[in-house]
């Protein structure tokens, strides 16, 4: 199973036909959905093993996260189950809100109120049973207690062997948290797959500093796909994408095909390492399931 600690908030997704007018009206659709980077991985993950898998199991993610005591809460709670994600929950404070402007051609600016998202301070206990692989939105390092009770949640991974992956989240966070700070909390955490994309490669200096990572992931949204696996390094052509309607959530829809994917492999390799064109099949199977987002309003596959 794979599992996901960090945000479970309310998208609003403001979808903008044409460029704001600031100071009046601008006409716009509003679609609110269940959002927050680590909510959206292990959804779009559960989604991934019900088209790709047998399995029957009511629950096929599971994610680690607090949401408030209110009725926002219990609705988005109720949405992961429906997903067939398990909740693996503390129910306290006020729900976060995060609210995405979509402009007309597709990129996002987020607004973001994550509330009770930043304040878990220890994961439910046995949030491991059954887990093969534990991911993480650098979302979730950025901000104290949920930074702590991640990481305590990668120690107890290292310590019963479950894969540890992280994903850059935000170039501007990187900065606002420090550099060279990051990059040692990287390499503190030792996970074994790390992903980012060309801006948070470019302000973590990867071309002449790369992480000394098992695997690397570097998107670069409809252009190759870079993979740096101990030294070596390859790249990754895509499909196209026909019509793009919004960006929001396809980088963890990525994440969400690479791991479910990876989780696959896993479970028949014996050895932990994976050759090169089995981590090429995680890499098509990220962007197979990202395209599906992007041709979605909001974190969603609603268009599919």
């Amino acid at each position: 199973m794979l599992c996901v600690i960090g945000d479970l908030v309310e998208d609003v997704v403001v979808w903008l036909p044409t460029a704001l007018s600031y100071g009046t009206d601008t006409p716009s659709k509003i679609v609110r959905t269940r959002g927050g980077s680590a909510s959206n991985v292990a959804v779009f993950a559960a989604k991934a093993k019900t088209v790709s898998s047998t399995n029957t199991a009511k629950f096929r993610s599971r994610l680690i996260a607090q949401v408030g005591s209110d009725l926002l809460g219990d609705q988005l709670v109720a949405t992961l189950e429906t997903s067939g994600v398990e909740p693996c929950v503390v129910r306290s404070g006020r729900t976060g809100s995060i609210v995405v402007i979509v402009s007309p051609d597709g990129e996002r600016t987020m607004l973001t109120d994550r509330a009770a998202a930043t304040e878990l301070n220890r994961a439910p206990k046995n949030w491991h049973d059954d887990v093969s692989i534990l991911h993480l939105p650098a979302y979730s390092l950025f901000s104290e207690p949920l930074g702590e009770a991640a990481r305590e949640c990668i120690a107890t991974a290292h310590k019963k062997n479950i894969t540890v992956s992280i994903d850059a989240s935000s170039a501007s966070l990187i900065k606002t948290f420090g550099i060279a700070k990051f990059r040692d909390l990287v390499a503190e955490l030792n996970p074994k797959i790390f992903f980012c994309n060309t801006d948070e490669a470019e302000v973590l200096n990867l071309t002449t500093q790369p992480l000394e990572l098992d695997v690397v992931v570097i998107k670069a949204g409809a252009s190759p796909t870079t993979l740096i696996t101990r030294g070596a390094t390859s790249t990754i052509a895509i499909a196209p994408v026909g019509e793009i309607i919004d960006s929001t959530g396809a980088g963890d829809a990525f994440a969400a095909g690479f791991l479910t994917r990876f989780e696959q492999i896993q479970m028949y390799e014996s050895s932990r390492d994976q050759p090169a064109e089995e981590l090429h099949e995680c890499v098509i199977a990220g962007h197979q399931l990202a395209a599906r987002v992007l041709r979605s309003p909001g974190a969603t596959m609603d268009a599919s």
